[in-house]
């Protein structure tokens, strides 16, 4: 049972990331010591060079060959039920929106597990919860974030195609309109569909740009790393281990700094509403572990096993889902939301889990 230590265990990992969040945030609005440029400098600053390095230090320290597969199938299983839904919604309902699907995923299915999961995972459940909370990260990195990262870039390299096929209509356009003028005749040129990129040559600018993103492939060398030295015993030299760690320890604080930062910027403490922080929560705390749930009844989990993957999928939303979207445009003041409040809530959500799951037992 959790005692009264181990929740200031938890709390003591989760206490830095807010005096991160608060200097960011003072800094734009109580000291005015960055513009709104600098602010996305910073972003893109986090976002490209101590996320990838902390991405690839924690990838590169696991071992691959000890990993519950069981507990891998269940976690892949629950997020493509999610990806389903989310698909089918998008595609056939009236109010579907291929950009809200992208940040309902994230909403249901990305998690903090390294600052809050472990400790919490470890006062619960001890050292095997850690393992799996270690391993939930790493395929999180490996396959669900870099999808995230491809459809994210995918949706924005088409709206500027689209953005400058339409510049180029309106250009004509107003030549047309111009030579009307003049000549009093009318000579249509150049519509839409001289102006759409085939899906081949879209996807030809995505994966160019995905090879300039570091995002994109740093958890891979990572992984790679870790099969290499596993299977035969390698260590990482420490002048490459110390020149990684230098970055990488700075990962969270000031991924929550540019969080901070954001929030500075907006009119609202609460920039998105209360009903999208509702929906935000919902989604985070109860279709995420639902969907789990689902996962390790396909997979056959049991025991402490499947309570760690129920409880590990309520944890609060990862601070790289609002890295993410605040670089991409898309929903960063709902991301943000559940963010800071999911990490607030995410503690006595956590333990009624926790509960909840040893009375079923």
């Amino acid at each position: 049972m959790i005692g009264w230590q181990d929740v200031y265990k938890v709390i003591e990992a989760m206490f830095p990331l807010y005096v991160a969040l608060t200097l960011g945030y003072g800094s734009v609005r109580w000291w005015n010591i960055f513009t709104p440029e600098q602010c996305g400098a910073i972003n893109r600053f986090v976002c490209f060079f101590t996320l990838p390095l902390f991405t690839f230090e924690f990838t590169a320290h696991v071992d691959p060959f000890l990993w519950n597969v069981r507990f891998i199938a269940a976690d892949v299983i629950s997020k493509a039920i999610i990806v389903a839904v989310l698909a089918f919604w998008a595609k056939w309902s009236t109010k579907g929106s291929y950009g809200w699907s992208i940040t309902s995923f994230s909403l249901c299915t990305l998690t903090n597990s390294l600052v809050v999961g472990v400790p919490l995972m470890k006062a619960m459940y001890g050292p095997m919860a850690v393992d799996l909370v270690v391993q939930s990260s790493v395929i999180q990195a490996i396959i669900w974030l870099t999808i995230l990262l491809f459809v994210l870039e995918f949706r924005r390299t088409g709206l500027d195609v689209s953005s400058a096929a339409s510049n180029i209509n309106d250009g004509n356009k107003e030549e047309q309109g111009n030579k009307d003028l003049e000549g009093n005749t009318l000579v249509v040129v150049g519509g839409d569909d001289d102006h759409k990129p085939s899906f081949w040559s879209l996807m030809k600018v995505v994966w160019l740009k995905l090879a300039m993103n570091p995002n994109s492939y740093a958890v891979y060398i990572g992984i790679i790393w870790a099969l290499v030295a596993n299977r035969w015993h390698l260590e990482m030299p420490g002048i490459l281990e110390g020149s990684i760690l230098i970055m990488s320890k700075a990962g969270a604080g000031t991924a929550m700094f540019s969080m901070g930062i954001f929030m500075a910027l907006q009119e609202k403490m609460i920039a998105c509403g209360p009903r999208l922080t509702v929906f935000g929560m919902v989604l985070r705390f109860i279709a995420g572990p639902a969907a789990m749930a689902i996962g390790c009844i396909a997979a056959g989990l049991h025991g402490d096993v499947l309570r760690v993957a129920i409880i590990q999928s309520a944890l609060p939303q990862s601070i790289t889902s609002f890295i993410f979207a605040k670089e991409y445009g898309l929903h960063a003041e709902v991301i943000s939301t559940a963010v800071i409040f999911g990490t607030m809530v995410s503690l006595p959500a956590l333990i009624a889990y926790y509960i909840l799951l040893d009375f079923l037992h």
